[in-house]
């Protein structure tokens, strides 16, 4: 018996080192431990691509990133599936275009929808393997008890349930009425939000906890930022202390709350075996003024296609799989986040169908690599809109014939106050070619017609699997928005 088991081992011995060779970097857990990694996302809420300084701020001074890009990489071709909260972190969490699981625009409270709890997120993939899942931020995918995230995997949730805005404060409260804002801990308001500006610190402080209680098992980590979308609000130990007002404030605030969550990584040993992601949900909400961010040298921002709307910073760390100080400019959407994960940890993907594709070959070959994980990228807005198509190279992008959000130039005003936009700028069939006109300042379809034709062969394939309300046509393979029955309550 001895023998046999003593062969056995062998042979299972070489059946490993022979799996290795030749190949990438192992990439589910530490080389020596075979321990899984722990998975950190942190999201903030309309900031722009400009707005750190590892992108090029010239007044927002953020240490705690740079640093993290410098250990890690930047990708500078990173891109949001609609420009707008709700969608966008339906796509986060799923892996799926945010139209496929019937998610559009910014649910309000108390309507009864949000994401259906039959699709499963990245912490619903990682329960099985033992992850510890948290939550602490905004959700905005729900909020009834029936849709919260504590039914869709996450064991802890420290937040508010949507937009910060979404409160008796509000500019425009004798159109919607809102009702106070409340603070959810589990799924109980535990309080209602008359002053925010210690929310990024409570935030912060649930973030550090959790990863002081879970320490000796892998954990999920999801910490999506209220802020900097409006209204903007500070604590007092960052409150006028930026060179760029009070969205100054908030950013460096959100630096900080990095920074700590890093730092609590390397108190417990964690650090190296640890995924950390930074980006935003969309671009800057321009109409804001000063209270919103710079999407420079993108064009608009918040609420459209167009490259300031839907291209977010993003710095991804993480230790011997990442090489540090990278900067990666071929494409990945946040669709990828999730079999990126699954790939990491060794998970299983979900049953039904996603749009995401694994980009782990991406983060360790960076820029180097000759692939493409997608052909194509699409950029839905509203009601199922058509707006947008990125080749998968990421050099050529095509709009289709569309009216976007747009405030024409002007300066937005400088007491938080909105000025108005409109819907009224018509675009044609228009091409831009991003590699040599980040800016979109000149349209080059009629030059490049071979391009056009290709990208509109791609434009089919997403209006038959996805729908495209511009043209009237349904998507085949859509899945329906979670509801609660209000009535029967």
């Amino acid at each position: 018996m001895f023998r046999y088991n003593y062969l056995l081992f062998i042979l299972l011995a070489f059946s490993c080192s022979q799996s290795n060779k030749g190949g990438s970097p192992s990439l589910i857990g530490d080389n020596k431990s075979n321990d899984l990694p722990n998975i950190v996302v942190i999201f903030t809420d309309d900031q722009g691509y400009q707005d750190l300084g590892c992108f090029g701020s010239p007044d927002i001074k953020t240490p705690h990133i740079d640093k993290m890009a410098a250990e890690g990489a930047r990708f500078t071709n990173f891109y949001v599936s609609q420009p707008v909260c709700s969608a966008s972190r339906a796509s986060l969490l799923t892996g799926c275009y945010a139209n496929r699981v019937g998610v559009h625009g910014a649910f309000f409270p108390a309507v009864g929808k949000g994401l259906d709890p039959s699709e499963e997120t990245i912490a619903e993939i990682l329960k099985p393997l033992g992850y510890a899942t948290g939550i602490f931020g905004k959700w905005h995918l729900g909020s009834e008890k029936e849709l919260l995230p504590t039914r869709q995997g996450f064991d802890k949730y420290f937040g508010i349930p949507y937009s910060n805005d979404m409160w008796p404060n509000h500019p425009a409260q004798q159109h919607f009425n809102f009702s106070p804002l409340p603070l959810i801990e589990g799924e109980e308001a535990i309080d209602t939000l008359d002053d925010q500006s210690m929310l990024t610190t409570q935030i912060t402080e649930h973030a550090v906890d959790f990863i002081d209680r879970h320490k000796g098992q892998p954990f999920f980590l999801y910490v999506p930022h209220p802020m900097p979308h409006v209204p903007l609000f500070a604590s007092d130990k960052f409150k006028g202390k930026s060179a760029a007002g009070i969205y100054g404030d908030v950013i460096e605030e959100i630096d900080w709350s990095t920074g700590q969550i890093l730092d609590a990584l390397k108190k417990q040993g964690l650090d190296g075996n640890t995924m950390v992601i930074f980006t935003s949900d969309n671009g800057p909400w321009l109409n804001y003024g000063t209270h919103s961010g710079v999407a420079l040298p993108l064009r608009e921002g918040k609420g459209t296609a167009l490259e300031g709307g839907v291209r977010v910073p993003c710095v991804m760390r993480f230790p011997g799989k990442i090489k540090p100080g990278q900067v990666i400019d071929r494409p990945a959407m946040t669709i990828d986040l999730l079999p990126t994960i699954a790939k990491l940890t060794g998970a299983q993907l979900p049953a039904k169908k996603i749009d995401g594709a694994d980009m782990s070959y991406l983060m360790i070959n960076g820029s180097s690599t000759a692939e493409s994980h997608h052909e194509a990228y699409y950029f839905y807005y509203k009601q199922n809109e058509l707006h947008g198509i990125l080749s998968g190279d990421g050099r050529w992008k095509l709009y289709l014939p569309h009216a976007y959000r747009s405030i024409n130039g002007r300066v937005g005003t400088a007491d938080g106050m909105p000025i108005d936009y409109t819907y009224d700028n018509a675009m044609g069939l228009e091409l831009y070619d991003l590699e040599n006109d980040i800016s979109e300042t000149k349209n080059v379809a009629d030059e490049q017609q071979v391009m056009v034709k290709q990208l509109l062969g791609h434009v089919e394939i997403a209006r038959k699997e996805l729908g495209d309300a511009l043209t009237q046509r349904e998507g085949a393979e859509n899945r329906p928005v979670g509801e609660v029955d209000k009535s029967a309550g």
